[in-house]
């Protein structure tokens, strides 16, 4: 099988920007001539034909691009929860259920043949679609109901979905029924904004909005579509630990070419070790969780934690149990599960439904194991951090809540595939030893937040 080259039609000398832009691409859910800024648009428009090749060639990736707008749409192998990190509030805040839910109703209100609508009729509209949903409802007298809305609609004016021509979403949040606001509606980019890889009202799972996981032919499978998976759990994830994954798929990390393909294509370092293999960014923008670096308390605490974990993994007096490492594919069925728990059964469409095929996923291989630090160590811990820097050092939200502070850091840390949670405390994943001196990278920890030097994981 040949493989796909990344910028095989990139002069060298243009190669720097041609990464910038496929790092925009992958880092920011919809580019417009606004967004992130000013500017960006134009220099990913400049490659968007070399893009859309190297896309759909190395991750399956479909790339849309016209003047107007660039968004990126992705394959997914796997649900992760940290993938509703696109969906927040200005603030940084994630959407609730009941944000989503009023997000998908209101982009299901608008129709083609109005190219604006007031907040009033868009109310009206919404309203009796919320109320019919149990559980869900909407009521204007409310004032968490319409801080819920007016999130929603932030979220679709900071992406280009909605413009405001006249009146105040603030003024109709003051008082519904004489405040009004005015939107002119860019359908084009309310389209791109929810492309499921089937209609939701077909699906009796959520497994059903993923890519097949090694699509076969003639009952084999076919090794595109393996490099293919392989690339993107690279592109996607903090790391890929050769355990969690199908021997098929780690056997393609371990060769040399593949990983070095998409350091070509992103512009970032390939960085091996027995137990896996990641992209690492030092400029430590390309991640939606940087590590370490302004990320306040919690990303600041969970560096200092990282360092006494591997004082106490070096500690020749302590040793830590190993214990194996929990099956990546058994976490992904329970997640898969709780999601379908709460999935109506009415409104599918029976006739047309897709049920998950009977055959598993190929299992992965033998499950490694990994030091486990008992809770009760990581509490002494975090105790320890306190009396050392203060407790007001840990800003108000979380002076009085150590505990609290705790399980947001073991949190943040499992996101970057540093740690993984287990009932008794946490495994110590191999990644994490990357961090053994990430002290020396706290400017100065005895205050906290503090900005530090970028760098750490990707995603």
């Amino acid at each position: 099988m040949r493989r796909p080259r990344a910028a095989a039609g990139v002069q060298v000398t243009d190669l720097g920007a041609y990464q910038q832009a496929v790092r925009r691409v992958l880092t920011c859910d919809l580019i417009t001539a606004t967004r992130p800024r000013p500017g960006v648009l134009e220099q990913v428009l400049r490659w968007a034909d070399e893009m859309t090749h190297d896309f759909r060639e190395l991750l399956g990736y479909t790339l849309i691009a016209d003047t107007r707008q660039v968004r990126l749409v992705r394959r997914l192998d796997r649900l992760d929860p940290t993938q509703g990190l696109m969906f927040a509030r200005k603030g940084g805040r994630p959407f609730d259920q009941r944000r989503m839910a009023y997000l998908c109703l209101v982009l299901a209100s608008f129709q083609r043949s109005r190219v604006e609508i007031s907040l009033a009729d868009l109310v009206r509209v919404f309203t009796p679609a919320a109320n019919a949903i149990e559980g869900l409802g909407f009521d204007p007298t409310v004032n968490a109901h319409k801080a819920a809305v007016v999130d929603v609609l932030g979220w679709l004016v900071d992406r280009g979905a909605l413009r405001l021509s006249d009146g105040s979403l603030e003024a109709w949040a003051r008082d519904s029924e004489h405040g009004d606001a005015l939107y002119d509606i860019d359908h084009d980019i309310c389209a791109v904004l929810f492309k499921p890889a089937r209609p939701v009202q077909h699906l009796t799972s959520a497994a059903g909005l993923l890519d097949d996981p090694l699509s076969r032919v003639d009952g084999a499978v076919h090794p595109q579509a393996v490099a293919q998976r392989a690339r993107r759990l690279l592109t996607e994830w903090p790391v890929v630990y050769y355990d969690d994954v199908e021997p098929a798929i780690a056997d393609l990390l371990r060769r040399p070419g593949l990983a070095e393909d998409l350091a070509r294509f992103t512009g970032l370092v390939v960085e091996r070790r027995a137990e896996g293999v990641m992209l690492a960014d030092a400029g430590g923008v390309f991640t939606d969780r940087p590590f370490p670096g302004r990320g306040g308390a919690v990303n600041r605490t969970a560096g200092l934690l990282l360092a006494k974990i591997a004082d106490l993994l070096e500690d020749p007096e302590q040793e830590p149990a190993l214990i194996e490492t929990p099956s990546e594919a058994d976490d992904h069925a329970a997640l898969v599960a709780r999601i379908d728990a709460g999935l109506p059964e009415a409104g599918v469409v029976r006739e047309l439904a897709w049920t998950p095929p009977e055959t598993a996923e190929p299992a992965p291989g033998p499950a490694g194991t990994a030091p486990l630090v008992e809770r009760i160590r990581l509490e002494t811990m975090i105790d320890e951090l306190f009396d050392e820097f203060g407790a007001a050092s840990f800003t108000s939200a979380w002076q009085g809540d150590p505990r609290g502070l705790l399980d947001a850091a073991l949190t943040f840390l499992a996101e970057l595939s540093l740690v993984r949670p287990v009932p008794g405390g946490v495994l110590v994943r191999p990644a994490a030893v990357r961090y053994r001196n990430i002290t020396l990278a706290l400017a100065d920890t005895a205050q906290l937040p503090l900005p530090a030097p970028a760098g750490g994981e990707t995603s």
